[in-house]
Formats: C-alpha cells, sequence, structure tokens
C-alpha cells in the first residue's frame, strides 16, 4: 500500500491523504479542513472502491460559484497518484 499526500486548490480543506492499495483500491481517506460532514461521507463511500471509478464519478464537480470542489480535487489527486 502506497500513502499519498495532496494540497487542493481553490477550495476549502487545505489536504487530503491516502492509501491505494496494490489492487487500485482506496483507503483512509482524510480531508483537512473543509466540509466536515460532506468529507468524512466522502471518504467513506470511496474506502475500498477502484481509483479509476471514483476519479469517474467525481471529476468536474464543482461547489457553488468555483469551478471545482473538494470531490473534484480529490479526484485530481487520484490521477496524479502513480
Amino acid at each position: 500500500m502506497k500513502h499519498y499526500t495532496y494540497y487542493p486548490k481553490d477550495v476549502c480543506s487545505i489536504q487530503v491523504d491516502f492509501d491505494i492499495d496494490d489492487n487500485n483500491k482506496i483507503h483512509n481517506v482524510v480531508f483537512l479542513r473543509g466540509c466536515n460532514g460532506n468529507l468524512k461521507a466522502i471518504s467513506k463511500l470511496v474506502e475500498g472502491m477502484d481509483k479509476d471509478k471514483v476519479i469517474e464519478i467525481l471529476k468536474g464537480n464543482t461547489c457553488g460559484y468555483r469551478q471545482t470542489s473538494c470531490a473534484d480535487q480529490f479526484s485530481k489527486a487520484l490521477e496524479e497518484a502513480v
């Protein structure tokens, strides 16, 4: 399992930590700051899911007037994870 840290841009969350196992599954997602309840829910929902499926679901999600969201930023973090 490999650990990643990502620093989101243009959203309320300032950091997201997560692990990806050898089977491309996501684990232990923790957001720092942001909408606590919503981000905890995202973390629970994506636990054990395939990285590429989560990218497909979350990519392009926006928040209010912003062109991005914490969910969209998480998809970018997953895209960058190698």
